[in-house]
């Protein structure tokens, strides 16, 4: 092995890029707004509507229907959301993440976090293994790496402090200072 990938072996381990330990299970009954799931995956709201509008990333937990329906995005989606930011950041044409994000919904969550992305800046590639991130560094393909077993952590960190809905949920009662949602809640009453 050439001094270049050993150096560049050396970073990968260093920065955690291949995670072997076990995360958190995936909540499933939780849902976030497009807000919070802005914030999580450090994204416009402009962004979050356009990727679903354009079928980039839909929300998985309740779609929108009509105006003032909200979306709820489950944590797959924002970690998805998050590797868009990640790649797009990283000069990756859009067409080349619709290709990943595709295979990464495809393959599921349950290995996720052993799974690192590598890209040239053209291409997007997933690596499992050590040895598969330095056969890539060492063809001189690999410029850099994202880890998404620390994607994971990271958002679960960041979602822990912002508000979720749980998806078996009632909607919530009007607001008393809400006086036009107080007289339909009387209509309706009786």
């Amino acid at each position: 092995m050439n001094t270049e990938a050993a150096a560049a072996a050396s970073v990968a381990d260093e920065q955690g890029l291949l995670f072997t330990d076990d995360v958190s299970p995936l909540p499933s009954d939780t849902g976030y707004r497009g807000p919070t799931a802005c914030a999580a995956a450090g994204i416009t709201y402009r962004q979050l509507d356009y990727w679903a509008r354009t079928d980039l990333i839909q929300p998985t937990v309740r779609g929108a229907k009509g105006s003032g329906s909200q979306r709820l995005y489950s944590f797959q989606d924002i970690l998805l959301l998050k590797v868009v930011k990640r790649l797009l950041d990283a000069g990756i044409s859009l067409q080349q993440i619709r290709t990943a994000v595709q295979h990464l919904r495809e393959r599921g969550t349950e290995d996720l976090t052993r799974v690192t992305l590598m890209s040239d800046g053209a291409s997007v590639y997933e690596c499992t293994s050590n040895d598969e991130v330095i056969d890539l560094l060492q063809g001189g393909q690999g410029v850099f790496g994202i880890a998404i077993g620390g994607v994971w952590r990271e958002i679960e960190g960041t979602l822990a402090e912002l508000p979720s809905e749980r998806t078996a949920d009632p909607a919530p009662a009007p607001s008393a200072s809400d006086e036009l949602a107080a007289r339909r809640a009387a209509r309706n009453a009786g």
